[in-house]
């Protein structure tokens, strides 16, 4: 969307106000709201005071805005979002706007554009020398059937050739625009098709009661029309003999048994009905779990596990898994236990090393571990005890909390930007 900005402050008034008649139009539309949304009116207002002054003034937008007790910043962004509202002078006695969207675009809008751009002013919104009049470049204005097409104020002209546009404007512009008739300006009714309707010729009513009405007074003419008609003479018999069902072959099959038609015109009784039935048989897993008799006597029956052993990566849904026991924690008397030392003056941020969080860093505290050079100093066993310890399952290895350790306890965080090309986190 381009840019929409208020008019230039040369040409703007000083100051605006509703006539009577707007003035009534105004607060009808106010009391449309309930209150405390009274806000909601400004869109019709500022259209009310396009219409009385041509366009929309920065006085109108903040008199309207004062009117309904909201900021003016907010009129002026109501104002200057819809493109509906004309934001600069246009012409006295028309303005017109030209559909550009596809359908009217290939119908030839392009060249109704170029009848404005010589009639009026080459740029859109500039009126002409006398101003009177002006134009703009507009999306859909709702008649694609009729492409292409204008509107000017509340009227739309529809199926526009150039020169008939050309004549529309020069009307308009010695002030006889009230003589053009809107709509289509070739001659069809609506938007029915040019060459005359094809479908729904008749205006008859659809409803099904009308139908049903129509069909028995169809069917009473027909009647008395056969009563009426004398009775036909019986065939010559020399006439052609009408064809019979003789060379039909006849079959047994039980799809056109009519014996085997559904439903039976023979009534059974609910008793003899459920002798006949026959029962299903009982479930037996040991039965179900045996194939047919001559299966089942071969000579070499099947060997195995019964049970195959399932690949290590197959899919178990969550509830069939088994609980993971929990592994206890190494104990603090363990000679792999790392070297603790009394807390120094100065304490590193163990939290630097990527994986250790506060409650980490506590926990390593607690166990006498206060510097990065502690830990750049565990060995492997050192680092199996502290991983199991804090239940990290290889998470001490993964993040290499021991080379970690080293560039910071080597140059800061500088060093460890220089290591790892990032900052630790």
């Amino acid at each position: 969307m381009s840019v929409r900005r208020l008019a230039d402050a040369s040409v703007q008034p000083a100051t605006f106000a509703f006539n009577e008649a707007n003035a009534a139009a105004a607060e009808q539309w106010i009391a449309k709201y309930p209150k405390g949304r009274e806000q909601s009116a400004i869109i019709p207002l500022l259209m009310i005071a396009q219409e009385q002054e041509g366009w929309v003034t920065k006085a109108a937008i903040e008199t309207i805005s004062d009117m309904l007790g909201m900021p003016r910043i907010r009129g002026l962004e109501v104002a200057t979002f819809y493109t509906q509202y004309q934001l600069n002078p246009v012409g006295t006695r028309a303005h017109i706007q030209v559909c550009g969207t596809t359908p009217c675009m290939l119908r030839g809008s392009e060249a109704l554009m170029d009848v404005c751009r010589s009639k009026i002013h080459h740029d859109q919104f500039h009126t002409n020398d006398k101003g009177t009049l002006s134009w703009e470049e507009v999306e859909c204005l709702g008649a694609c059937v009729n492409a292409p097409m204008v509107m000017i104020f509340k009227d739309t002209f529809e199926d526009l050739t150039p020169e008939r546009l050309a004549e529309i404007i020069d009307l308009y512009d010695v002030g006889k625009g009230a003589k053009v008739k809107p709509g289509p300006q070739n001659g069809r009714h609506g938007s029915e098709p040019a060459d005359g309707l094809k479908t729904l010729t008749s205006e008859k009513a659809i409803l099904k009661s009308t139908r049903d009405k129509e069909a028995k007074a169809a069917a009473k003419a027909a009647k008395d029309a056969a009563a009426a008609a004398p009775a036909p003479a019986a065939p010559a018999a020399s006439g052609p003999v009408a064809p019979s069902k003789s060379s039909k072959p006849k079959t047994d099959a039980p799809e056109t048994s009519p014996a085997l038609a559904t439903p039976s015109p023979v009534k059974v009784a609910p008793a003899t009905e459920k002798a006949a039935s026959v029962r299903a048989p009982r479930h037996s897993a040991a039965d179900a779990n045996q194939a047919s008799p001559e299966v089942e006597a071969v000579s070499k029956p099947r060997s195995g596990p019964k049970n195959k052993a399932e690949p290590a990566a197959a899919f178990k849904a969550p509830e069939t898994k088994q609980p993971v026991a929990k592994t206890e924690k190494p104990s603090l008397e363990d000679k792999n236990r790392p070297a603790g030392l009394e807390r120094p003056a100065t304490v590193d941020d163990l939290k630097l090393i990527s994986g250790v969080g506060p409650k980490i860093e506590a926990t390593l505290h607690s166990l006498g571990i206060y510097t990065f050079a502690q830990v750049a100093a565990w060995k492997k066993a050192e680092r199996e005890w502290v991983d199991g310890y804090l239940n990290f399952r290889g998470r001490v290895e993964r993040d290499d909390w021991v080379k970690q350790a080293k560039a910071l306890a080597k140059g800061g965080v500088a060093e460890y930007i220089r290591v790892f090309g990032k900052k630790p986190v």
